[in-house]
């Protein structure tokens, strides 16, 4: 979320429900799982260490007690502060949560990573890790922790620039949604890229397009970072299509066939989706850092993009 120290946002667990295709070929390899539920340990261990630096009854603040007092120096700042029960905005800050002004001006630019680390509150933290356990476990046994974990940290990494890129100069943005956005749009190119060796095509796609426009429709809601959300499931859905191409079915009983009739490894569209995917990925990076890193802000040049991140209605404002 964006906001004065708010998460980067909720991706609804509903996601988990991976091999919505009913293929399963002779081929697969089912990988066990140990990057996911290192990232979870790491991403707790991460909000363990800023619930200590922040240390709310020494600092205190102006808006109340502190909430959960007897956990003393871990008790969480007031929820006028802080609804999510997490540290303050200046701890965060100290901790490397995403600020424009720090990244362009002090060239901070490793605050791109840290920030993916880092959670607004414990709420935040739940709901994110309970997503990234749903989603990332059954796409890590399907293809590997190389794959997925390069998926993860650079589709974080492309939601932390085009969140940078469209936050204001007050606001600070933390969380792992824009690297679970890019495994939800992994997992939709990984559909469309081996389209032709799964079964019920049209329900599969229909259920992961739902999932993907419920979660996007959550970042419209106030304290969401939804460019985070868009950035980093762009970065996914471009990834899946360099890294999660599968090879058609039959090529591996290809040694059982006549030398004259052995079929290429992967068809001829998943070459040009791969070099597509692969050229638009490229060039999205380096346009994106280079305006990111030259102070271009996104707002200046679209003025209606800010609709795209916060929707003010009669219930809720949106500069708050």
């Amino acid at each position: 979320m964006a906001s004065n120290g708010d998460g980067k946002g909720r991706v609804a667990a509903a996601a988990g429900g991976y091999g919505y295709g009913g293929y399963e070929g002779p081929e697969d390899r089912k990988w066990w799982p140990w990057l996911v539920p290192t990232v979870i340990v790491a991403c707790i261990a991460v909000f363990v260490v800023e619930m200590y630096e922040n240390n709310c009854p020494k600092h205190g603040s102006p808006l109340g007690d502190c909430v959960a007092g007897f956990l003393r120096r871990f008790s969480f700042q007031p929820l006028r502060e802080n609804p999510l029960l997490g540290p303050s905005s200046s701890t965060l800050e100290k901790m490397g949560a995403l600020d424009w002004n720090k990244i362009v001006h002090q060239h901070q630019g490793w605050r791109l990573i840290s920030c993916i680390w880092l959670h607004a509150g414990l709420i935040h933290l739940v709901v994110n890790m309970l997503s990234l356990l749903f989603i990332g476990i059954r796409l890590e046994q399907q293809f590997g922790f190389v794959r997925i974990g390069a998926i993860y940290l650079l589709s974080g990494f492309g939601g932390s620039v085009l969140s940078a890129l469209f936050l204001r100069s007050n606001y600070i943005s933390v969380g792992a949604s824009g690297a679970l956005f890019g495994l939800l749009g992994s997992m939709l190119s990984e559909l469309l890229m081996n389209w032709t060796i799964y079964s019920n095509k049209a329900t599969a796609i229909i259920t992961l397009l739902f999932i993907i426009a419920l979660n996007l429709a959550i970042g419209i809601l106030p304290h969401a970072d939804n460019f985070a959300h868009i950035g980093g499931f762009a970065t996914g859905f471009l990834l899946g299509f360099v890294l999660l191409a599968r090879p058609q079915f039959g090529w591996m009983e290809r040694h059982e066939l006549p030398q004259t009739s052995q079929p290429p490894k992967y068809k001829a569209y998943q070459y040009v989706l791969w070099v597509v995917a692969f050229v638009l990925l490229l060039v999205g990076f380096v346009i994106s850092l280079v305006m990111l890193f030259k102070g271009k802000n996104g707002n200046n040049g679209c003025h209606w993009c800010h609709y795209l991140n916060c929707v003010p209605t009669s219930k809720w404002q949106c500069n708050t």
